[in-house]
């Protein structure tokens, strides 16, 4: 991740999620683990949003996560409305890079910041494949 404090305005494409009681620990807060989840529901709203809608899963290719960097930055507490901001931040040949940050409503600063990796892959071939055009469309890097 380029920089240490992120802004909304970092971010392209949003998606709003609600915590629910399950996703609390046993200190009461959002569980480290359960973000995880919040930010897969995002990814795949965000492969919708590109046209990446079910039927084309059934596909060769498409991808599959080969890293992560998470950093939390605050706790959240039960109930919260979250917002999970996402970009395109690197596309290279066969991978690219989300960035992606979840903000409690109406609040500016985030409480957690994440850097998923993400690879093109054929799983007829099982071995990785060029990143499909869709995807540079919305490539956005970070200034």
């Amino acid at each position: 991740m380029h920089k240490q404090k992120y802004q909304r305005t970092d971010f392209d494409f949003w998606t709003t999620i609600e915590t629910r009681w399950r996703d609390l620990d046993a200190l009461r807060h959002i569980n480290h683990s359960t973000y995880l989840t919040y930010m897969e529901d995002a990814r795949i709203a965000f492969y919708q949003e590109m046209g990446m809608v079910e039927d084309r899963w059934d596909e060769n290719v498409a991808t599959i996560l080969g890293g992560m960097s998470i950093s939390w930055i605050k706790q959240v507490k039960h109930p919260s409305s979250l917002e999970i901001g996402q970009r395109m931040s690197r596309i290279g040949s066969t991978s690219f890079d989300l960035l992606t940050g979840i903000y409690i409503q109406n609040e500016s600063d985030p409480v957690c910041v994440a850097n998923f990796k993400l690879v093109a892959f054929d799983y007829t071939r099982n071995k990785s494949a060029p990143v499909p055009s869709i995807f540079h469309v919305w490539h956005n890097p970070i200034k």
